[in-house]
């Protein structure tokens, strides 16, 4: 029976290991199947994120090989089936001053960089637009500064009505179920966009993976950041903070176009603008009032009795 407990467990390890990329893609805002590395997304912060990822990855993968093999080598080689005797070392101060200087320059070689790419994530100067974001249960609002245009982005109707009536979602009718919006965020690209994000009642975090940053939404508080996007394309992510209990419902949907698009979208967005009064129509019977006589050129209107 131990035998059979052991193989059973042994086997649901296999299981969960092999169902773990599923269900990182089941727990991304933006998944593509099968995705195990982190994604490169569309813009200059995510490629800085992605950059600075793979070097720390290459790193640890070389550490690793090179520690586990010298582990692995030493446990073969030197195993007491072999006769091997446990050897006794000594204090020596120049091995201790080695391992770790070594752990320390690679600490400030991985440092360096990911330390000037993430102040250059926060500098918003020489913006072309900035857009304000704010957080609400559980929805978000856009306003598009300067331009008088803004509107509120929440779940869509199809993704809610299928959770609340408890129908089991259809991949290929609904594939992007519960990261649908009602009203998408639009933005163009090549043009470097400024945000400010605050909350009106509880913290929320305005995150889309494509765009390569996060940024948490504090009632009371303003956190800026900026992206500028390469692709044209539909990108999705979530609220990244857990807000209350339709905290999973609280998708964002950002689509970038080419700026002549744009354009044309914002102009679309803008509230007309108000027609002239129209002059009042005589009632039937009564006549319009005359218009004053106009004076001669060469002639001034004559004192009032209160002059």
């Amino acid at each position: 029976m131990t035998q059979v407990n052991g193989y059973w467990k042994r086997l649901m390890a296999v299981c969960a290991l092999l169902a773990m990329p599923a269900l990182a893609w089941a727990q991304s805002a933006d998944p593509k199947p099968w995705q195990l590395n982190m994604g490169r997304g569309v813009t200059a912060s995510s490629q800085h994120a992605y950059d600075a990822h793979m070097v720390a990855l290459w790193v640890c993968v070389v550490i690793g090989i090179i520690v586990f093999g010298a582990m692995g080598y030493a446990m073969f080689k030197f195993r007491h089936s072999k006769g091997a005797v446990a050897a006794q070392f000594s204090h020596n101060t120049t091995a201790e001053i080695i391992w770790t200087v070594i752990p320390v320059l690679i600490l400030v070689i991985m440092a360096w960089p990911a330390t000037a790419k993430l102040i250059a994530m926060y500098d918003t100067r020489d913006s072309e637009m900035t857009v304000k974001i704010t957080g609400y249960q559980w929805m978000w609002k856009y306003e598009y500064l300067g331009e008088n245009v803004a509107f509120t982005s929440r779940l869509d109707r199809e993704s809610d009505r299928i959770r609340q009536s408890g129908e089991r979602p259809d991949l290929a009718k609904n594939p992007h179920y519960l990261l649908d919006v009602d009203n998408v965020l639009v933005l163009p690209t090549d043009t470097k966009i400024r945000f400010v994000i605050t909350a009106d009642d509880v913290i929320h975090a305005w995150w889309v993976p494509a765009l390569g940053w996060k940024q948490d939404a504090i009632p009371g508080i303003i956190n800026e950041a900026w992206t500028d996007i390469k692709e044209p394309g539909v990108y999705r992510g979530q609220c990244a903070e857990l807000c209350g209990k339709d905290h999973g419902f609280m998708p964002i949907v950002v689509k970038a176009v080419p700026k002549a698009e744009y354009q044309q979208w914002l102009a679309s967005m803008k509230p007309a603008p108000a027609a002239p009064a129209a002059e009042p129509v005589p009632l039937e019977g009564e006549q319009a009032a005359p218009a004053p006589a106009a004076l001669p050129s060469n002639e001034t209107p004559a004192p009032s009795a209160q002059g």
